[in-house]
């Protein structure tokens, strides 16, 4: 069970804005720090889509950061 301050932690590491999106005809590129990390296509794209134009903020980054998943495995930097 992970204790509330790591909780915490990882919430604030939200406040540096790590994710951003791009829109594209019928795709949504997800990045970190500017590395693209995935690709959405057709309906996901489109979940995805309609769940950001209702979120603001940091609620963005935590869809963003949930969409991603655990995709960090190796020896990443960031």
């Amino acid at each position: 069970m992970k204790n509330k301050n790591q909780k915490i932690t990882n919430i604030n590491k939200l406040e540096d804005e790590p994710f951003d999106y791009q829109i594209f005809k019928d795709k949504v590129q997800v990045s970190y720090y500017g590395k693209s990390v995935m690709m959405l296509k057709g309906i996901a794209a489109q979940n995805l889509i309609r769940k950001i134009d209702n979120a603001e903020g940091k609620e963005i980054q935590l869809i963003l950061a949930k969409i991603t998943g655990n995709f960090k495995r190796g020896n990443e930097k960031n």
